[in-house]
């Protein structure tokens, strides 16, 4: 442990101001050295990035244990709640919380996890460069217009009107079935995942949380067929966002820097995603079709969940000119992505006009679109300060060992920093680029923190499953086999 200690006070000690920050890659000279020499060679150049490559470490493992702080939010709300009723206090269902309780709630968002982390990383810049870098640094060395992005579209898809329009056209597959338990099923994990790649991932993972639970999970299926359903769910979100190259945010951030349009993610990625969801789907439902028959059992006899109250005030009908402006400015922000002014006060019109109708809206929901976008901001923060070890790791691998890490790293982190870091690998080949991008689209269903949408489909979802609680393990099992398919699809078609 003391020789732990000593080397970083060494490090520390031997922190100087250096010309560039980060330092370019080119810098470090050293071209012909194995991998293991590139990194410590890099380290001395630069000490300060064995620090900043811990920090990130750090704000990984964090996410691991994101249940445990929200559990202990959850434990601390309720012994105030016990020992406000033990003192006679008259309380409610709108008891205040307190601020040490929504402080460890907030810990444990997946989703602020890498921007709380920033605050450790930009103490370290500032201590090892000093605050002009640090400031320099998050200020006019880091692009924030995916981020920014990801809120603007995210915001506007989850208005009452884009998911209501949603939701009918999906009604109106399901009744080629009949509307039966078994269509919805199929609709659902076919065209939800599909239609992402027009709403983003985010929304139609919203969409898809909703309507399974509404139509599929209320019939109270066994466990199997519970977990199987939503690993299904969120394997088939993840790769269906792939048609076009905003939806999904691993690939919204890479499309920018390797200039990736919308027809060459289709051409490379897409109709591979398309042809594996259907082959997966089909094996579940063969698997799973006497399954059905029982919950159509289920549903004529009564046995169901408690239905929400506020689905009848949730189908109150919206007059067309309304939803024809809603998909008017979600055009209009994917038409101008790549320029925050545009985007940005497309959307200022926006909340303007939500106002003027506002008694056919539902309050805009921002605090999910917030979230993701500070998940995504601080991702390119850390990002940028990563380059040092990753270029060199990415660059050592072929193809096929390439494709299999994004897909296993995936698992343990969002998909999105793993395409990413890919980013910072200069002269990366177009085949290593894709090997990248399908393996990590591929395993963003194995875990939650897979890919940035999965937290807020458990979330819609948890309260179907035993204590409200979705087991890793579980969830991970589900996802084995439709993962299989789609790395299969990406790798031989």
């Amino acid at each position: 442990m003391r020789a732990i200690i000593g080397f970083f006070l060494l490090l520390l000690a031997s922190a100087s101001a250096a010309a560039d920050f980060p330092l370019p890659l080119a810098s470090y000279q050293d071209a012909g050295m194995t991998l293991m020499e590139r990194l410590v060679h890099r380290i001395k150049m630069e000490p300060f990035n064995i620090v900043a490559a811990i920090i990130f470490g750090l704000a990984i493992l964090h996410t691991f244990f994101a249940g445990y702080f929200r559990a202990i939010s959850k434990k601390w709300q309720a012994d105030r709640l016990k020992e406000m009723k033990r003192e006679g206090v008259d309380i409610d269902s709108t008891l205040p919380t307190s601020f040490t309780v929504q402080a460890m709630h907030f810990m444990g968002e997946v989703e602020a996890i890498f921007g709380i982390w920033v605050l450790g990383l930009m103490a370290a810049i500032t201590y090892f460069h000093g605050w002009t870098d640090a400031k320099e640094y998050v200020a006019h060395g880091v692009n924030f217009t995916e981020p920014m992005f990801i809120v603007v579209i995210l915001a506007i898809a989850s208005t009452r009107p884009i998911l209501k329009f949603s939701e009918d056209s999906l009604r109106k597959l399901a009744s080629f079935g009949k509307q039966s338990i078994a269509a919805w099923w199929l609709v659902i994990l076919t065209f939800a995942p599909i239609l992402g790649s027009f709403i983003t991932e985010p929304a139609a993972m919203t969409i898809a949380a909703l309507l399974m639970g509404k139509q599929f999970y209320v019939y109270k299926p066994r466990s199997a067929f519970k977990y199987a359903s939503l690993g299904l769910l969120f394997v088939n979100i993840s790769v269906g966002g792939t048609i076009t190259n905003f939806a999904a945010p691993p690939i919204l951030m890479v499309a920018t820097k390797w200039e990736w349009s919308s027809f060459f993610v289709f051409s490379h990625l897409g109709w591979k995603a398309v042809i594996g969801i259907i082959i997966a789907n089909t094996l579940f439902f063969f698997v799973f079709r006497k399954h059905f028959l029982e919950l159509e059992a289920n549903k004529r006899s009564g046995n169901e969940e408690p239905r929400d109250e506020l689905e009848v005030e949730n189908n109150k009908p919206i007059p067309a000119w309304i939803t024809l402006f809603h998909i008017l400015f979600l055009g209009w922000t994917v038409y101008t992505a790549h320029y925050p002014p545009l985007f940005i006060g497309g959307f200022l019109f926006f909340i303007a006009f939500m106002s003027m109708t506002d008694h056919h809206q539902d309050e805009l929901h921002l605090h999910s679109p917030l979230l993701v976008g500070f998940f995504l901001g601080g991702l390119v923060i850390h990002g940028g300060v990563q380059g040092w070890w990753i270029e060199p790791l990415l660059g050592s691998m072929t193809e096929f060992p390439l494709f299999i890490s994004a897909t296993v790293l995936t698992s343990f982190n969002d998909n999105a920093a793993i395409t990413y870091l890919a980013t910072l690998v200069p002269n990366f080949s177009d085949s290593l680029k894709y090997a990248v991008v399908a393996g990590a689209v591929a395993g963003g269903g194995l875990t939650v923190i897979a890919n940035a949408p999965n937290p807020a489909g458990q979330a819609i979802l948890s309260k179907y499953f035993p204590n409200h609680i979705v087991s890793p393990l579980g969830l991970c099992l589900g996802a084995l086999i439709p993962t299989f398919i789609m790395i299969c699809c990406f790798m031989f078609f």
